[in-house]
């Protein structure tokens, strides 16, 4: 199930989006308040944008330009909308996103190619162990793209792996959708059960919110321990509400594919150009077919780095690696950048850390500063050594680290209203 768009050739996938492009902004400018004021306002004639380079000539959106100006961005009369999500407001108040029944085709299709690009087909079943309510895109898309797909589906939901368990031992499903650090605990329940992790008839697992893999594709420390205990497939994918739009590795791991009918991407640096090729730069999309909430140059805050060489599976398609860390997340410390994710890498070599939580804030004279809250299965000195020269090793530096109660970092991890765990308080201004 590869759309032929993505077998084509760069030259004829570039016309293809530049044709989708030319649809979007005359669309925009006639049903969208805020990018008509901002056509207006920059002098912006929709038919000079000629190429996908000629959006360079329009200013990006922003996170805070979303949450400001929300509702200027509905491009629908409110009798068309059928469904209401909100993002995760990891980094800042929740936005509003509003989908038509057009909207929710095209979502169910994004993740339906996504799902078959990691190989899952109508032969198989899929167990779900994330969210479907709570406002959450990410759950509801799964369950479309699965259905459209022709395959099973079990609804669990998050968490609870004895009924995680029971659904697999009761249903067999082929393919899991889960964050992949709760695989480590469905292995430890399972030790703990005596069931055979091996024999449960799993494949694979289509895994989300944790980085996988290494920039060069290799497998990271929470990857190497699963697939120590459990010899399933692992497969990133990668997605955010503002896109509705997935990038899911093939059979060959290599990152995630980019579906171009339905995103353009750019990768810029902080002054807004494309970088260099193969540089670390913020993923910038402009979302295709999308009639409720349409996006044009948005800067998602997610660093990333682009890989266009060409894939064994046969897409021409741009991959996107690992996310590197959120760009509003980046640390000056010590001398040295660092991303969370970096810090979550090295925290997940150590089987005694139960659970923790990164806290960066600003010290008495305007730098940053790290302390990690960890509680430990033997919380010692030994330990906590250990981790400090694992840092150094790896980082060039090691943070502050402190031991405290599970219940304490669990209750920080999981506050009132949130859908995912939060692994990052960031206490600077």
């Amino acid at each position: 199930m590869i759309p032929k768009i993505e077998q084509a050739s760069k030259q004829e996938i570039k016309t293809f989006q530049e044709e989708k492009l030319a649809q979007l902004l005359a669309y925009l400018n006639e049903n969208s308040a805020y990018y008509k004021r901002i056509f207006k306002e920059n002098n912006i004639a929709i038919d000079a944008i000629q190429s996908i380079e000629d959006l360079s000539k329009i200013p990006v959106t922003t996170k805070d330009q979303l949450q400001q100006y929300n509702d200027d961005f509905l491009c629908v009369p409110k009798s068309k909308i059928i469904d209401y999500v909100t993002t995760s407001g990891t980094l800042g108040d929740p936005v509003t996103f509003a989908l038509t029944d057009n909207d929710l085709e095209r979502l169910a299709y994004n993740e339906a190619i996504s799902f078959a690009c990691a190989g899952v087909g109508k032969e198989d079943i899929v167990q779900l162990m994330t969210t479907i309510d709570r406002r959450f895109m990410a759950g509801i898309a799964y369950f479309l793209g699965v259905r459209k797909l022709g395959a099973g589906i079990i609804r669990v939901g998050a968490g609870i792996p004895e009924l995680q368990w029971d659904s697999i031992l009761k249903f067999k499903p082929t393919y899991l959708i889960a964050v992949p650090s709760f695989l480590l605990k469905l292995i430890e329940y399972a030790e703990r059960n005596n069931i055979d992790v091996n024999a449960s008839g799993v494949k694979g697992a289509i895994c989300i919110g944790e980085p996988l893999r290494e920039q060069d594709f290799s497998l990271n420390t929470l990857s190497q321990k699963i697939k120590a205990k459990w010899n399933i497939e692992l497969y990133s994918t990668y997605a955010s509400t503002e896109m509705n739009t997935a990038f899911t590795e093939c059979e060959y791991q290599q990152g995630g594919h980019q579906h171009p009918e339905l995103i353009i991407v750019e990768i810029l640096d902080d002054n807004d150009n494309i970088v260099t090729p193969g540089e670390v730069g913020e993923l910038t999309i402009t979302t295709l077919g999308i009639e409720g909430m349409p996006l044009l140059r948005f800067k998602t805050g997610d660093m990333v780095k682009a890989n266009n060489t060409a894939c064994a599976c046969g897409r021409n398609t741009m991959r996107l690696g690992p996310v590197v860390g959120r760009k509003k997340q980046m640390i000056k410390y010590k001398g040295t950048t660092l991303y969370p994710p970096a810090m979550d890498n090295i925290l997940n070599d150590f089987n005694d850390v139960e659970s923790y939580i990164i806290e960066i804030s600003h010290n008495d004279i305007g730098t940053d500063e790290i302390l990690i809250k960890i509680a430990a299965t033997d919380p010692s000195e030994k330990l906590l050594q250990s981790i400090k020269n694992h840092f150094r090793a790896k980082l060039r530096v090691a943070p502050k680290i402190a031991f405290h109660d599970k219940k304490e970092i669990l209750k920080l991890q999981f506050p009132k209203m949130s859908r995912k765990p939060i692994l990052v308080i960031d206490k600077r201004a």
